[in-house]
């Protein structure tokens, strides 16, 4: 069977990627100024892409994994997520108005922070029943 023209290069590109971004998820891990979930999202989005061997493990990880799946099969964010996210959030406006930004830029980063928590507050927050990382389908 032959390759499709390019399809190597794609799945070496998303290789890339997903691996790029499990290493920024790895600093955001350590340093508490950068997020770690939205980078595994990334990465699992990659993955998906090019490696199932990579996705699996991503879904079984020890720490990470329960949130991947649930956000995956129900768009479930934990409650710790969204306070953080939120309070975050809300802690960078108050810098920016501090440091004496132009209202310009206040109005919009605003209306941009109020949105990400409309749409962070609206997802569900638990699952009706854990999964299991045994029972992750490749498929999906």
């Amino acid at each position: 069977m032959k390759a499709r023209p390019g399809h190597s290069t794609h799945r070496l590109v998303y290789l890339s990627l997903a691996y790029g971004f499990v290493g920024l998820g790895a600093i955001g891990a350590i340093l508490p100024v950068m997020p770690t979930t939205p980078f595994l999202l990334l990465a699992l989005w990659a993955a998906a892409r090019s490696s199932p061997r990579l996705r699996f493990k991503l879904y079984r990880h020890p720490r990470y994994g329960q949130s991947l799946r649930a956000w995956h099969r129900h768009g479930a964010v934990p409650a710790r997520a969204k306070l953080a996210a939120c309070l975050l959030m809300a802690v960078s406006l108050w810098v920016l108005w501090l440091s004496g930004a132009a209202p310009f830029v206040l109005t919009t980063v605003a209306l941009f922070f109020t949105a990400v928590a409309t749409f962070i507050l609206s997802r569900p927050t638990h699952t009706t029943q854990p999964d299991d990382p045994r029972r992750c389908n490749l498929n999906r």
